[in-house]
């Protein structure tokens, strides 16, 4: 543990960025939320257990199908974590990475067919020669006995690149059909109207990217045959998603993605369509309270979220999530499991179809900003990242 942490903060301290000097997402001011169930009904149904602790801003969770976990660190770090015993060990060849801001090692996903394929993909934030950003995915083939990824390439750079250390979406799953999906923020652009960079086809800022597992553009991307459009774009008109997962019985998309002040959305992500950010929202800005663009419901163009925190709500600034499966926790079948940071909680939403039924804030008394959440396929086990600068990595079993 001392050596991962040494190394650790050696990252960090190359990038010349300290962890306390980082913006992080949610709210200026940090609210609770109300009118949802805060009382955590759910409690007896499941004890809390430290995986492993010591981690710098941990920010993905991915399963080995031998059991062990890897957890991305924002400052740049890729562990592999023993589940039963807790011991760490640093993946080497990992890219470099631009920690600043929201930036830095964000999400990790296995191939499908890992470990036959041994692919091991990544998304991040890094910079080119001017110190603009932008957000990156790359892969290498992991070797789990040597602790390290070989070959690490660049698959896809979300362009154009930009003066900002924020917003940088950055979550990647392989949808039912094969295909990488990765989401990539708006990077922070603040002119709320049609001219906004989510809107336009022509960038690939606020969209959902849709690739092969090689980086290449499927030829079936609802794009490419728009001369103005860019071909990796499979959806647009969003702000920030830090969430993605599978329903892992109808294979739809599910997205989480941050408001501005409230707006916080879950969407279930289809092919070509528009979400609205900004020109449709259910939020209101930071400054003045005021409703960005107009309701969903008020314009036909649009699709509107799954479900949403509305302006005075108090919001949920979504992480990543996984839907359970019921393996552990049969009374959670379907459950979709939300991480909240702002409001330090994991939510816990109820699904029919479609739609979100109910909600439920779990672990509301650690106090524990949740940046993501995910079940383990073996035990059925959910993992938790706990965002902070100290952090552990918990998991929830039936009690």
């Amino acid at each position: 543990m001392d050596r991962r942490r040494f190394l650790s903060l050696a990252g960090l301290a190359g990038t010349g960025t300290l962890a306390g000097c980082t913006a992080p997402e949610g709210r200026p001011d940090d609210p609770t939320g109300d009118g949802v169930d805060d009382g955590d009904t759910s409690s007896d149904a499941y004890a809390v257990e430290t995986v492993a602790s010591g981690f710098e801003h941990p920010w993905a969770l991915a399963f080995l199908p031998d059991g062990d976990l890897l957890v991305t660190e924002r400052a740049g770090t890729l562990d592999l974590v023993d589940r039963g015993s807790g011991d760490l060990r640093v993946v080497e060849g990992t890219p470099a990475v631009d920690a600043r801001g929201q930036g830095g090692l964000l999400d990790v996903a296995l191939h499908p067919e890992y470990p036959d394929r041994r692919w091991t993909y990544l998304t991040y934030s890094a910079a080119n020669a001017d110190g603009d950003t932008a957000t990156h995915l790359g892969r290498g083939r992991l070797d789990p006995e040597s602790a390290r990824l070989e070959g690490f390439e660049v698959l896809h750079v979300a362009e154009p690149f930009v003066d900002s250390t924020g917003h940088y979406g950055s979550r990647v799953v392989f949808g039912d059909d094969g295909r990488l999906y990765v989401t990539v923020g708006d990077r922070q652009f603040k002119d709320f109207g049609p001219d906004h960079v989510a809107q336009d086809l022509g960038v690939e800022l606020g969209k959902t990217l849709r690739l092969t597992a090689d980086g290449s553009v499927p030829d079936d991307n609802p794009f490419v045959d728009d001369p103005d459009a860019r071909d990796p774009i499979f959806s647009f008109g969003h702000r920030n998603a830090q969430g993605l997962t599978v329903h892992p019985e109808t294979g739809a998309l599910w997205e989480s993605e941050y408001g501005e002040r409230d707006g916080d959305e879950i969407n279930v992500i289809r092919e070509g369509e528009n979400y609205g950010w900004p020109v449709a929202d259910e939020g209101c800005t930071y400054d003045s309270g005021e409703p960005i663009g107009v309701s969903h419901d008020d314009r036909e163009d649009v699709t509107a979220p799954a479900y949403s925190w509305p302006c005075g709500s108090g919001g949920f600034p979504p992480g990543g999530m996984t839907f359970c499966t019921g393996t552990a926790f049969p009374d959670w079948e379907g459950d979709l499991f939300v991480g909240g940071l702002a409001v330090r909680a994991l939510g816990r939403l109820t699904v029919e179809g479609s739609t979100v039924t109910g909600e439920e804030r779990l672990l509301a008394d650690r106090g524990w900003r949740v940046r993501t959440v995910a079940e383990a396929p073996d035990t059925g086990h959910l993992y938790v990242a706990v965002d902070a600068g100290d952090a552990p990595v918990v998991r929830l079993m039936p009690a």
